[in-house]
């Protein structure tokens, strides 16, 4: 059954998230989203690596008022997987969302892979979006081998236990954050086969957006979490200096996952480049 969209998202429990899900057919694929209504320039949200649109449900109610569009990237969540996992792939779906939703140039705002995709989009469709933010994200993350996700991911087998300790370090942040928000994204992420979480970073792993930030022209905000223990500070520094005249925030008491930690400072920080301060 599908929510009545009247339902503030503050009273949505974390188990029913997924009834809100619409799709969109685009390309070869039906994507799935969850849409907010609300006015203003829409928000785009982009999700990170093995998360869903539920990865922002706690920054919606923050949000209040304004049109977001929340899809699941392929092969995350309720949408098909299709026969690419590169980040160019990633950010065509989401051309195509845009144009068959008709959404009028709006803000995208990408969290980690999802920041990698809306820089992609940004670069590839420049007349498709009027603004970008990206959150906690990379050029080019350059993970080595031993790194801890690489070497989690290696260990993980099918099936994935929603319950597996893996998730403990995967999905770190603040004892604030409700356990039920971050068990619904453990189901999520474990309902995903081993061989699609490696296949997928492998890609992540061997991306380098430096050439397409550069050809950025739209105002971007960078959020950044100063406890961030996958991309620090010249990764931070690296996206700055390519995004020609953006702005960054830093998140001090925040780690990788800020928009679940403080999304009160994340939708601040949205709402003041929206209104230009």
């Amino acid at each position: 059954m599908r929510l009545p969209d009247a339902l503030p998202v503050a009273e949505v429990e974390q188990d029913a998230w997924a009834a809100r899900k619409q799709w969109v057919h685009t390309g070869d694929l039906d994507i799935a989203y969850v849409e907010i209504p609300g006015a203003g320039p829409p928000l785009l949200l982009i999700h990170g690596f093995t998360d869903t649109s539920r990865s922002f449900s706690l920054l919606a109610p923050h949000l209040a008022g304004r049109r977001l569009i929340m899809p699941d990237l392929r092969g995350h969540g309720a949408t098909q997987a299709g026969d690419g996992c590169r980040v160019s792939d990633f950010a065509e779906d989401i051309a195509g969302l845009i144009r068959q939703l008709r959404l009028d140039r709006p803000v995208v705002v990408g969290h980690s892979l999802g920041g990698m995709v809306a820089i992609a989009l940004a670069a590839r469709h420049p007349d498709l979006i009027g603004g970008l933010v990206v959150l906690a994200s990379a050029l080019k993350p350059g993970f080595t081998p031993d790194h801890p996700l690489p070497v989690g991911i290696r260990a993980l087998r099918d099936p994935i236990s929603p319950t597996d300790p893996f998730f403990a370090w995967w999905h770190a942040c603040g004892a604030s954050v409700p356990q039920p928000f971050l068990a619904g994204l453990a189901k999520e992420a474990s309902a995903m086969p081993a061989a699609r979480w490696r296949g997928i970073l492998e890609e992540v792993r061997m991306t380098d957006l430096a050439a397409e930030a550069r050809a950025v022209r739209i105002r971007t905000l960078i959020i950044a979490g100063a406890c961030d223990p996958l991309f620090g500070e010249a990764h931070q520094q690296a996206l700055a200096e390519a995004l020609t005249g953006s702005s960054l925030v830093r998140a001090q008491n925040c780690g990788h996952n800020l928009h679940w930690e403080d999304p009160a400072l994340v939708a601040s920080a949205i709402a003041e480049m929206l209104t230009g301060r």
